[in-house]
């Protein structure tokens, strides 16, 4: 969008917006205002009970013509019912009206650049693309028609007001054009299909030199860990932590552990678009021809896409374990070259997929572990940090569900880490079957388990820093 937005007497814009100059944008009184409101009550209250439920709401919202699975109106009634008795009185409607009003008031602020009164065409695309969402000129003209009732090329806060004020989630860039793709479909020919969403028009080749630069400085703070770990993994002697970390100091200073992060870091870009581009593959041949993907089908293709990329850089894997579990003499690191032609030479191309069955086996329950207790540490802290405002948890909350949920996941997969591990740095011909009878007999349950508080330990560090660094990246490439 190069064409300039004409002047049309920009003034200046109210430093603290309050429900005055939210009259003014509406040109209506304190009493046209109540009669609106009070008459948008009654319009779902047509019963007359003097409250408003979930099913009035979802029969209001159906005469609107809102698509079924898009209608907010247990969102609604959350962030309406201040006393948590299940209903909406007028009182409760009343503040949600005036708190959303104020609020759709100072976004519209902050879209309309001339401080004009009204939004046109080219604010709202560089609203949206400063928000990461690269709208074609097709899609930001239907946004327009859908908004823009009287059809004169511009949004007036009126026509803002309209379209989002039954929208009980926070008023962000990102959500209004996801309301948008929701609620509004495009006819294109014989078929109507709701527009791109934000996952197409995000600007993926960033995303994901953001993903693996914050991947790449996560796995590099937390090497010592990993190695830590690899080391307790192979022991099939009772060894501790502490002599662990002794021997590794001992044999290699401090080198010795962060050998093998080089392979670690290299694996995060070729691992991440792998996976990323089998994920997109998978979506729509598992969602079906309407393109819809509930959680099973994300689990399940996620599962696949993550399987898919462990198996293409799985050699990558198995070769940092060896180099992570050689004995080193007199300090001396092995030679990744020279290690890498050793095990092909010695074991043949087989062997670079040693382990790869458990580690395949694990993926599955791995992220339905995962996703499961995601969802539901989400739900506990709408319930009780959130108090059931309606809103989604704030990026701090979704990283400590996220810590918590991966540790637990990764805890129950924990002993197929352990065989993988084993049978990688194993150079004979053992099974799975063999590998895990051979474990359990000699060292019992506690043997699968081995190394799993350094994993632990792992968790929070990792993830924190990948998500600082994230976001530190995506504000530098401007994807914020």
């Amino acid at each position: 969008m190069d064409a300039g937005k004409p002047n049309r007497n920009p003034g200046k814009r109210p430093e603290s917006p309050t429900m005055e100059h939210v009259l003014v944008a509406l040109g209506e009184t304190k009493e046209e205002r109540e009669i609106r409101i009070r008459s948008l009550f009654k319009f779902f209250d047509n019963s007359n009970v003097g409250f408003l439920d979930d099913a009035q709401i979802e029969k209001g919202l159906s005469s609107l013509r809102i698509p079924p699975k898009y209608r907010y109106a247990r969102d609604f009634v959350k962030v309406c019912d201040a006393n948590r008795d299940g209903r909406v009185d007028y009182d409760e409607f009343r503040r949600y009206m005036d708190a959303k009003e104020l609020e759709l008031y100072m976004i519209f602020q902050a879209i309309d650049l001339q401080h004009s009164g009204d939004i046109c065409p080219e604010e709202l695309w560089e609203a949206l693309v400063n928000a990461g969402i690269e709208i074609k000129d097709k899609e930001l003209a239907a946004f327009m028609e859908h908004v823009d009732k009287d059809n004169n090329g511009i949004i007036t806060f009126q026509e803002w007001r309209d379209f989002l004020l039954l929208h009980p989630h926070e008023a962000t860039i990102e959500n209004i054009y996801h309301h948008w793709e929701r609620v509004c479909l495009i006819d294109i020919g014989e078929q109507a299909v709701i527009p791109d969403g934000i996952s197409k028009h995000a600007q993926r080749s960033k995303l994901l030199l953001a993903g693996g630069v914050a991947g790449a400085i996560s796995r590099t703070a937390t090497a010592p860990l990993d190695r830590l770990k690899v080391v307790l993994q192979v022991q099939r002697t009772k060894a501790g932590v502490v002599p662990t970390i002794k021997k590794i100091w001992r044999q290699d200073k401090l080198s010795g552990f962060f050998r093998g992060n080089g392979l670690n870091v290299t694996k995060v870009a070729p691992e991440s678009a792998i996976k990323f581009a089998a994920y997109e593959m998978l979506k729509p041949i598992i969602g079906g021809a309407d393109g819809e993907i509930g959680p099973s089908g994300r689990l399940l293709s996620g599962g696949l896409a993550g399987a898919v990329a462990q198996t293409a850089i799985y050699p990558m894997d198995l070769v940092k374990t060896r180099l992570q579990t050689y004995v080193s003499e007199l300090g001396k690191t092995p030679n990744l070259w020279r290690l890498t032609k050793e095990i092909w030479m010695q074991e043949g191309p087989r062997a670079f997929y040693k382990g790869l069955c458990p580690s395949l086996i694990g993926i599955i329950p791995y992220a339905g572990i995962d996703l499961a207790a995601y969802e539901s540490l989400k739900d506990l802290s709408r319930t009780y940090i959130l108090h059931d405002s309606g809103y989604e948890p704030g990026p701090l909350i979704q990283l400590g569900c996220g810590m918590t949920s991966g540790a637990l996941g990764a805890s129950c997969v924990y002993p197929l880490q352990v065989i993988r591990t084993r049978m990688q740095a194993d150079s004979s011909k053992t099974t799975m079957s063999q590998e895990f009878l051979k474990t359990l007999r000699g060292e019992g349950l506690r043997g699968f388990y081995r190394g799993i508080f350094p994993n632990l330990f792992k968790v929070i560090p990792s993830a924190s820093i990948s998500y600082l660094v994230y976001e530190a990246m995506k504000k530098s490439l401007a994807l914020d």
